[in-house]
């Protein structure tokens, strides 16, 4: 009786002051590949992102967002857990079909069931939490998001699927079948983007009347590069990769659209905190653009770990605002944590902190004074604006960030001190890591190598 009376109160516009008194709803949009250029609140004159445009006018942009990992298993692991993946060994893509050197089972490779995720501590906050789309964070039972914190599940356990659905029959990647909760497999309806979009309004629809996040971890713009022909009539004059690119970016620039609009119709938009960003930098394979950044996906050049962020929390963050210092995707979940009204200072362990001071104005100073990467032998550490990037088969690159963002004057040479003080801070760093939990074979190390020699603005 208590819901029925509160929903019918909301929809007469009755408990305006009860909404904001209770803990924000959060909302969390996650691109998979999305180039760094191609939005239109970065500049792009050929895809076309209106409703996040709208998002960036009214929230704020932070330009300096960077991901714990230039791929997608560990970017999230990180994202997660607000804790450096390398901490608890998932420095690599969990890609079951490669395997590794070692012959270690794909089944185990997942985050480890001793860390917590953002859903943890929020369901601990009594927040009902969902997930839609691409899970990611490994495909055994023991890994499944309703044992991680979540209430509801919609999307598939693996990396990558298409868009369009599986026919009963055909063979596919189990982790890539639809999901409904736990093994409720049944393949969506129309186009997979559209589908999660919809799937979200209906779970907020649900819990209307209660403090609820939505982790919206969308495949696209991941390949396969597959499209609704709708979507490509306004890119026909772009060759027919960047069609097929901007075309997927409409469709996911749409849901976040229509999830936007039912929040405004429930009445709760100014009571919900909304984040848009991306798990890495843009990929080669699905004709991203990231410039003026150097390097894509896969590698520790900015291209690969730069990625768009905004950031809307209506009457607590200024709209139209950029921020301008180095944030972290580490800091979502001490920040989400901080909004819900949990206390950040109590999450022991964690290498994020909460963004809100800083996005405030309440702290001046820097969210981050150090940040690092790495996988296997390639690593690098951003400490202030000097950044030092090792490789594992020729000498290290040092730039200045605020003056050469595009990294393309190295001033190792001229600057050895610099390189020899940032060594230290790595090699200190990596000292606090485990080993890490898989290794896969080193075909995929060697292609990393070949994009960051062949992406470079």
């Amino acid at each position: 009786m208590k819901k029925t009376l509160f929903a019918l109160l909301l929809t007469a516009g009755l408990v305006a002051g009860s909404l904001q008194a209770r803990p924000p709803n959060i909302v969390l949009f996650f691109a998979d590949d999305a180039g760094y250029a191609d939005f239109g609140f970065h500049g792009s004159s050929e895809c076309r992102t209106p409703h996040l445009d709208k998002l960036a006018k009214e929230g704020v942009l932070c330009s300096q967002a960077y991901v714990s990992a230039a791929v997608c298993g560990p970017s999230r692991a990180g994202l997660m857990t607000g804790i450096y993946q390398q901490r608890f060994g998932f420095e690599e893509n969990n890609v079951p079909s490669a395997m590794s050197d070692a012959g270690f089972r794909g089944e185990d490779m997942g985050l480890p069931l001793n860390q917590k995720t953002i859903a943890n501590y929020l369901q601990a906050q009594n927040y009902r939490c969902m997930v839609l789309g691409k899970w990611h964070l490994g495909g055994a039972d023991r890994f499944h998001p309703l044992k991680r914190g979540f209430d509801e599940f919609y999307g598939f356990r693996g990396g990558s699927r298409r868009y369009f659905a599986y026919k009963p029959g055909q063979r596919v990647d189990p982790l890539n079948w639809m999901e409904r909760d736990f093994e409720g497999y049944k393949e969506h309806e129309g186009y997979l983007t559209d589908a999660l979009g919809d799937e979200a309004c209906a779970f907020m629809e649900r819990n209307r009347e209660e403090p609820f996040f939505v982790y919206l971890s969308f495949n696209a713009v991941h390949t396969p590069m597959e499209v609704r022909n709708e979507d490509l009539k306004p890119f026909s004059k772009l060759n027919k990769p960047r069609q097929k690119q901007a075309a997927m970016m409409l469709a996911m620039d749409r849901a976040c659209g229509k999830v936007l609009a039912k929040l405004e119709s429930l009445g709760l938009a100014d009571n919900t905190l909304v984040v848009f960003t991306n798990d890495n930098g843009g990929d080669v394979n699905n004709a991203s653009i990231n410039a003026p950044l150097s390097g894509v996906k896969a590698t520790h050049l900015e291209g690969g770990i730069r990625v768009p962020f905004l950031i809307k929390w209506s009457g607590m963050l200024k709209a139209g605002s950029t921020y301008a210092r180095p944030i972290s995707l580490l800091d979502l979940l001490p920040t989400f944590v901080d909004a819900a009204g949990g206390d950040p200072a109590a999450l022991h362990g964690i290498d994020g902190v909460s963004l809100l001071p800083y996005l405030k104005g309440v702290r001046t100073d820097r969210p981050h004074q150090t940040l690092y990467w790495k996988k296997e032998t390639r690593a690098a550490v951003r400490d202030g604006d000097w950044k030092l990037i090792r490789l594992p088969d020729r000498p290290a690159e040092l730039y200045d960030l605020s003056k050469d963002p595009s990294e393309v004057t190295n001033l190792a040479a001229a600057q050895p001190d610099k390189v020899r003080e940032l060594y230290k801070k790595l090699f200190q760093w990596e000292l606090q890591l485990e080993r890490p939990l898989w290794q896969l074979k080193r075909k995929y190390e060697r292609t990393a190598m070949d994009r960051y020699d062949g992406f470079r603005q």
